[in-house]
């Protein structure tokens, strides 16, 4: 196979990476610095972008020495670490300087690093050191293969620079942003390809292609016949149990059940391939609104603190609101899937009383605070910038169609266009909706982004042939509860307002048993379940829970409510609705 041509820069910094010891799960760096200064300082990230909360990924760093001069007559240089992720190096200039570390990989998800006998995969904020001051210089990155799995194949975003038939060799990055951005898998897989409106796709999955070519189409227009990106690369690691993407540039890593990929020769999908066909349209989509369409703040990354931005609804929330309405448009799922889907996304946001204590805007904030630490009281107090933004999206779209037959992919279209694809603010926004509906958006964004009022979904899905049933809640719903069933009947979390809370429930509580009747003559029954309650209790609209807490049992006075209800979408005008779930402009 012959080597792929690629630019070749002078690289000012080259990484070597390779398996120092797999039943270990250590990788062997060896960071080479062609022109250090005088010191020199280096770190390694404290997050990774995409993903936000502070990870510390020096933790896993060990072994750090130096060197510099010939491999024949270097010399130890002595290096100081100045905070938890940064080391400083007393080198001299005009001599490279050889960093020397191992990296502990066993972190299965897509934001760290992994390394095991069968397989190996890290995204570069966890393995390669920042060379402070040369970030914008290119980036050499050598892997070398093992010996020890058969059949193993390298894959990667990166461009290729001298690499074997098995994709092993140099890849060169014009940045470090541009190395954080390409994760490395390495193993034995399969893997298949297709192209999309030109643009060359390596995937494994069946169904992607069509979703690639409905995005493309949403941010290009359905008219240009080809578009010219970078490939992309799909990275699927399918596990027992796990579930879960992070989007880069031109590829994105993903983990799904084994048992939702679909079956050969199988007439019936699983029930969670659908969930992962909306992982991969969601990432996907991350191509525009994130990685290149972002908030300002991320114009330049800070690895080594939070980033903050009140943005996160946008860019988040909104690809969560198109990543579903893609598998409509291309096909993969029907009406009555998709407004499923919708469905609960509407009874996610309507379930959780921390709509009324926090924005969405407000929710983009202390992403790095609260939306990956949750606990207990987390629905009662903050509200998903991924569910709420889908849902603000969903309300701009609808009343952009209702009042100016705009759309918001025309909005999406016009901030590529309008940010020239880079670093985008809410202003920009504001200023496109005024353009294209014909009149100011200030008080809508006030009052959906930044407020915590109801969104008016129910009057706007009416406009656009969609009726709202209210259906019955489930019983945990009802009492305002989050339960796990697994062993016993533990409290997960009270709801605030509900009637668990006014009993004197709370998180971590073992529901036993429940009484029914007159005090004096109550009948006592164990439950193990959440539903033993309904079967026990009958007619009864009161009754005695028997809790343990903290090795106490407690007795609690509990109201059984009525009128509690969710919502079921179902179409009401199918003419109407296809504008809107059928549109492919």
């Amino acid at each position: 196979m012959a080597t792929p041509k690629t630019r070749a820069p002078a690289a000012g910094v080259h990484y070597r990476i390779e398996a120092a010891d797999r039943h270990a799960h250590l990788y062997r760096v060896t960071l080479t610095i062609a022109e250090p200064t005088s010191p020199q300082q280096v770190s390694l990230p404290v997050w990774i972008p995409g993903s936000y909360l502070v990870r510390e990924f020096s933790r896993h760093l060990q072994g750090l020495r130096a060197r510099q001069g010939s491999r024949q007559g270097s010399r130890s240089v002595p290096l100081t670490q100045i905070d938890k992720c940064s080391w400083r190096i007393d080198c001299r200039p005009g001599r490279p300087l050889v960093l020397e570390y191992q990296v502990y990989a066993f972190d299965p998800s897509v934001r760290a690093a992994w390394l095991a006998a069968e397989r190996g995969f890290f995204n570069a904020t966890s393995l390669c050191l920042r060379v402070e001051g040369q970030q914008d210089r290119p980036h050499l990155l050598e892997i070398v293969a093992s010996k020890s799995i058969a059949g193993e194949q390298l894959a990667t975003a990166a461009a290729p620079q001298k690499i074997d038939r098995n994709g092993f060799g140099t890849y060169v990055c014009a940045s470090y942003d541009e190395l954080a951005d390409s994760p490395v898998e390495t193993g034995a897989f399969w893997s298949g390809s297709f192209t999309a409106r030109g643009v060359p796709h390596r995937f494994v999955v069946a169904g992607a292609k069509r979703i690639c070519e409905a995005a493309i189409a949403l941010w290009h227009g359905t008219k240009p016949a080809r578009v010219r990106m970078p490939p992309y690369l799909f990275l699927l690691n399918a596990v027992d149990a796990g579930y879960g993407g992070l989007e880069h540039r031109d590829c994105t890593a993903l983990i799904c059940n084994r048992r939702d990929l679909p079956r050969l020769g199988g007439d019936k999908q699983p029930e969670g391939y659908t969930t992962l066909l909306g992982l991969i349209s969601h990432e996907y989509f991350h191509r525009w609104n994130v990685k290149r369409l972002r908030p300002a703040e991320f114009a330049r990354y800070d690895y080594t603190r939070e980033n903050y931005t009140e943005l996160l609804w946008f860019f988040e929330g909104f690809t969560s609101y198109y990543d579903e309405l893609l598998l409509r448009r291309a096909g993969l799922i029907d009406d009555a899937a998709y407004l499923k889907l919708l469905g609960k996304t509407v009874n996610q946001l309507l379930q959780a009383p921390g709509r009324h204590v926090q924005s969405v805007a407000q929710a983009s904030f202390d992403a790095w605070v609260k939306y990956y630490r949750p606990d207990e009281n987390t629905p009662n107090a903050t509200v998903s910038y991924y569910g709420k933004g889908a849902l603000v999206a969903l309300c701009f779209d609808l009343t952009l169609r209702a009042e100016a037959h705009a759309t918001l992919d025309q909005v999406m279209r016009a901030l590529w266009t309008r940010c020239r694809a880079g670093p985008m603010r809410e202003d920009d926004f504001a200023a496109v909706l005024r353009e294209l509906g014909g009149r100011s958006f200030a008080r809508e964004i006030a009052a959906w982004v930044h407020g915590k009022d109801e969104l008016p979904l129910r009057a706007l899905l009416a406009q656009h042939g969609v009726a709202v049933h209210d259906d019955p809640a489930q019983l945990a719903q009802r009492l305002g509860l989050r339960v796990d069933e697994e062993r016993g009947l533990r409290i997960k979390t009270v709801l605030r307002g509900g009637a668990a809370e006014a009993a004197g429930f709370a998180a971590g509580d073992e529901w036993l048993a429940v009484e029914v009747g007159p005090s004096r003559n109550a009948t006592g029954w164990r439950i193990a379940k959440l539903d033993d309650l309904l079967l026990y209790a009958g007619t009864q609209q009161r009754v005695a829970a028997i809790v343990a807490r903290d090795q106490r049992l407690l007795r609690l006075a509990l109201t059984l409510p009525r009128g509690v209800t969710t919502w079921r979408l179902a179409l009401n005008d199918a003419a109407q609705a296809q504008k809107w779930l059928g549109a492919q402009e």
